[in-house]
């Protein structure tokens, strides 16, 4: 194994962190350092696996057990961002309405998961990032 593997999920999140900053602050007119996130414009949670998916396919091959088993990864944590994390965000949105009588508590983040455009985009980066780091070392 060679350090590009362990090092594609780091360069994938710092780029997709970088990228959502920038279309944070694009879209709030301020600065935005959102590095961690939950939610926005690129999922990095998709980013991270699809750099790895590819990297793998690109070097192993596509027809490897490797590059299988990290595509069907990818696709468990696309379909988690997009209907899990959802579900997740509505159920946080009626306990917060539920609580709302109650100043001390502290919200809860109704904004978890993906839209499909952010989803597919994390995924194009993430392609991106694996063939660049591929083509770097």
């Amino acid at each position: 194994m060679t350090i590009g593997y362990a090092i594609a999920p780091l360069v994938a999140w710092l780029v997709s962190g970088a990228v959502k900053s920038v279309t944070s602050s694009v879209k709030a007119g301020k600065v935005q350092l959102d590095l961690l996130g939950y939610g926005g414009l690129p999922s990095t949670h998709s980013t991270i696996v699809c750099t790895t998916a590819t990297l793998i396919g690109l070097r192993e091959g596509a027809k490897t057990p490797a590059f299988a088993v990290a595509t069907t990864v990818a696709v468990l944590v696309m379909m988690d961002a997009a209907s899990l994390r959802q579900w997740v965000g509505q159920q946080a949105t009626a306990i917060n309405l539920l609580r709302a009588g109650d100043p001390e508590l502290i919200r809860l983040r109704e904004r978890v998961g993906h839209k499909p455009v952010e989803i597919i985009a994390g995924l194009l980066l993430g392609v991106a990032c694996g063939f660049v780091l591929d083509w770097l070392a």
